[in-house]
């Protein structure tokens, strides 16, 4: 079996090639950057160190922010930088908790399914035709989005759900739509810190 660390390193390019991300000669730091949906699978992959962190709340989804510093010592010590440009949430959903059709404030990210099944209904078309399109997640899935990405996550099953997210750069705004009429709605925009 391949050391976790071995998944998570380039592979070697041969004598004389540079890595990419490696300083052209002048420079004075390497660039890296892993990607939200790399940094989601390193979590998944990683998801024995800090299930025991997960709760389950019977009126609400459970959610808890972890820091960068304590992802990346359960990834790897090398993504300590990575992480820290972003921000990762665990998340708990027992059957029938979910989310309102929500954006990510212009952040990008990706989350991904560590046990059970979530459905995502994925907002999109033009003015007037807007309509939903759901996708079933299963543990494993690991769901890539964009920085204007509209979507709904809801756990549908009959069993608990838990999934790992990745936002690049941190959330710090949320906006809340609904669906009308082929018209996508903006409702509210809650505020990190503020609003939850």
């Amino acid at each position: 079996m391949t050391p976790r660390s071995a998944l998570l390193s380039p592979a070697p390019l041969g004598i004389g090639a540079v890595h990419p991300g490696t300083p052209a000669a002048g420079t004075d730091a390497v660039t890296r950057s892993t990607s939200a949906t790399a940094l989601a699978a390193a979590l998944l992959a990683a998801a024995d160190a800090w299930a025991p962190l997960v709760r389950h709340r019977p009126h609400s989804r459970w959610t808890q922010l972890l820091p960068a510093e304590d992802a990346a010592a359960l990834v790897d010590p090398s993504l300590a930088a990575d992480l820290a440009a972003a921000q990762v949430w665990l998340l708990s959903w027992l059957p029938g908790q979910g989310t309102p059709l929500h954006d990510h404030g212009g952040s990008a990210g990706a989350f991904a399914v560590v046990g059970g099944i979530l459905t995502e209904d994925v907002v999109g078309g033009r003015p007037g035709a807007v309509r939903a399109a759901a996708t079933e997640l299963w543990a494993g899935r690991v769901r890539p989005f964009g920085p204007h990405h509209v979507h709904r996550v809801t756990n549908r099953g009959t069993r608990p759900a838990v999934s790992v997210h990745v936002y690049t750069p941190g959330l710090s705004t949320m906006n809340r739509y609904e669906l009308e009429d082929g018209e996508l709605r903006h409702l509210s925009t809650e505020r990190a810190g503020v609003d939850w």
